[in-house]
């Protein structure tokens, strides 16, 4: 039986019935251009508050490894509907033993989902995720990413790797029965109402690491549901259980990275955690140029920032956009960020950060320490 539909289109409000200063948000104008910004959707307390598209309307746009994060939801709800049994489970339950590398370390045996999901687990995948590129270029995908071999013990040290993030979309694909996104239309994208979106494949098996085409109100949707805990307009779609787990620190992953467009990392979601007092706790999808679908569920804010590619530093300015604009146009709790205080966040650290203790898979232990400036 298929899911039943959501509704396909937010509610709009103005932005001081949300909780949001306009006059902050419209001061965003001004940089939106001069720094490479395609597109802007903030969804405040359910309501689209605030928009602006370089093109003068929403289109579907690639939102580059902001996929990962969906991903993720999908295989929590394969786990959620016993198609998964835990993220426990040895990749070697789901692809066949015949699968696994003859001629790497046993420790590839040991490879679990979970290891997929924080990107630990122990692959050689260099260079910040180079090796994707030549897997596209391989008559087998899956294939080419076990073939790797394993450098480190599963769990020991996370390493950006998108050829993980495929096997785990051919996990979903093998124990669904269905491809990643006719489970993803079926499960997500249809509960949602999002229901027309792209997602490019190979072999037969949807790209995990990247290749799927939303719109930015679709991709709002698809955050907004987890500021509320994986329930849409009353219907539980994804467990809370799973939103909590999936938006916590597993890893510091790249928490220290500079300029700072990064965080530590759950499973597939990247987590804020270097941030001024100003910045509500939020967790964030992330793609390459600064593509960022950020969630700050306390304040039940979603926000949508699409950018140019100009290389991957330059996703500092969407950032700033988020911390300097959006975030500051928050009424009440929080209050605006000194322009003198951002102005030289591209260059130097923020002026507090926190320093995460974690074990995979495990609680979070965050101390605040004062950093200096540069």
């Amino acid at each position: 039986m298929r899911a039943a539909v959501g509704q396909e289109k937010l509610p709009e409000a103005a932005p001081e019935t949300c909780g949001l200063d306009g006059d902050k948000l419209e001061a965003m104008r001004e940089v939106l251009t001069p720094w490479g910004i395609k597109s802007v959707l903030v969804v405040k307390n359910g309501r689209k508050a605030w928009e602006w598209h370089e093109a003068g309307q929403d289109r579907q746009g690639s939102i580059y490894s902001c996929t990962k994060s969906v991903l993720s939801a999908l295989i929590g709800i394969a786990v959620d509907n016993g198609y998964i049994d835990n993220v426990e489970r040895p990749i070697g339950d789901y692809l066949e033993l015949g699968e696994l590398p003859e001629n790497g370390s046993r420790s590839a045996h040991r490879i679990t989902i979970r290891h997929l999901l924080t990107m630990k687990s122990g692959f050689d995948w260099p260079d910040f995720d180079k090796p994707y590129n030549q897997m596209k270029k391989a008559d087998d995908w899956v294939r080419y990413v076990l073939d790797r071999p394993v450098v480190h013990e599963p769990g020991e040290a996370f390493t950006y790797n998108s050829g993980g993030s495929h096997l785990l979309s051919a996990i979903l694909t093998k124990t669904t029965g269905q491809s990643t996104l006719a489970f993803a239309m079926d499960k997500l994208f249809g509960p949602l109402g999002i229901r027309r979106v792209r997602w490019n494949a190979g072999q037969g098996v949807q790209e995990g690491g990247t290749g799927l085409y939303m719109t930015a109100a679709d991709l709002a949707k698809f955050g907004l549901l987890y500021a509320r805990k994986g329930v849409w307009e009353g219907r539980r779609i994804v467990s809370a259980d799973w939103v909590a787990q999936s938006t916590v620190a597993s890893t510091k992953g790249l928490l220290h990275y500079k300029p700072p467009i990064y965080g530590c990392y759950g499973y597939h979601w990247w987590v804020s955690a270097e941030q001024p007092e100003e910045v509500p706790d939020y967790f964030f999808a992330f793609g390459f140029g600064g593509q960022y679908l950020a969630v700050a569920p306390e304040e039940e804010l979603v926000a949508v920032i699409r950018k140019g590619l100009a290389g991957r530093n330059k996703a500092i300015l969407s950032r700033r956009l988020l911390h300097e604009y959006i975030f500051a146009a928050l009424i009440g709790s929080r209050r605006t960020i000194p322009a003198s205080q951002s102005s030289n966040e591209e260059s130097s650290p923020a002026s507090q950060a926190k320093d995460v203790t974690v074990r995979d898979g495990k609680a979070v232990r965050i101390v605040q320490q004062s950093v200096p400036r540069a």
